[in-house]
């Protein structure tokens, strides 16, 4: 399992202003997020008066789901360390969405009380913790006694550059292999522990925007710019013409895997 500086997530997390969030959110959402977030939200059995925490929210994609699944029934706090992103999903939703809080979070240190919620989800973030089983046993302590914990991580390993490539697209792909997971689930005290694997696939509306959701949504920008930022058009060029000659143009179909986790606290 590949585990992640506090550096590194720090880092991460400074990368993620400016117009990163909106990039991130139009050009990378529906190309590779969208359709896990449906996917996710669904399993969420909804009850009256149900408070869900949401962690590593970034843009709101799931946010967004969450909300008009909820709506009248429950609450929802969404949670993120970066500030950016937050005010930018905030920004995004739309009127009518008072039960949603939005709240700079640190995700192995939840500022609850325990047993505060009754499911907590969180989609393509645990990968980024510097300490994963802290991650899961602080949502272990938040959750009220039959409270589910859902989350998914990719089953897929993505290869921008085949040498030397940046660490932002290393880390998102390191926990293909549940084994661990389940193991840090039980060590934690969950039951009920069920791992699915889903297949969806994204959507973009041409290769170069998928290319701006690659490079410009994500700070794998600032690799670039650190190591070759003369090669930036070059290097989104050969990008787009890759997708295109893989997934298509227009639009780029792209094929997806993804595991889905679910636990209960007994």
């Amino acid at each position: 399992m590949v585990r992640v500086s506090g550096s590194a997530v720090a880092d991460r997390n400074a990368a993620f202003v400016g117009d990163t969030p909106r990039n991130y959110d139009r050009y990378l959402g529906p190309a590779l997020f969208h359709g896990f977030a449906d996917d996710l939200t669904a399993r969420i059995a909804v009850m009256p008066g149900m408070r869900i925490l949401e962690t590593a929210c970034g843009t709101g994609i799931v946010t967004r789901r969450l909300a008009d699944r909820l709506r009248g029934r429950g609450s929802i706090v969404s949670t993120d360390l970066n500030e950016a992103m937050i005010a930018y999903g905030r920004a995004q939703m739309p009127a009518g969405s008072e039960h949603v809080e939005w709240q700079t979070a640190d995700a192995t240190k939840l500022p609850f009380p325990d047993q505060s919620f009754d499911a907590v989800v969180c989609q393509f973030g645990l990968m980024f913790f510097p300490d994963k089983a802290a991650g899961i046993r602080e949502t272990f302590r938040v959750l009220k006694p039959g409270g589910r914990y859902l989350f998914s991580v990719w089953d897929a390993v993505a290869r921008f550059f085949p040498a030397d490539p940046p660490s932002f697209y290393t880390v998102p792909f390191s926990l293909r292999d549940p084994a661990p997971l389940r193991t840090m689930l039980t060590e934690a005290g969950f039951e009920g522990i069920e791992v699915t694997h889903v297949e969806k696939t994204g959507a973009s509306a041409s290769s170069a925007e998928a290319t701006t959701g690659l490079i410009d949504g994500n700070p794998i920008l600032d690799a670039i710019m650190d190591r070759r930022p003369e090669a930036l058009g070059d290097i989104k060029r050969a990008t787009a013409a890759a997708i295109a000659a893989e997934l298509g143009d227009p639009p780029a179909r792209i094929p997806l895997r993804a595991i889905v986790l679910s636990a209960c606290r007994p």
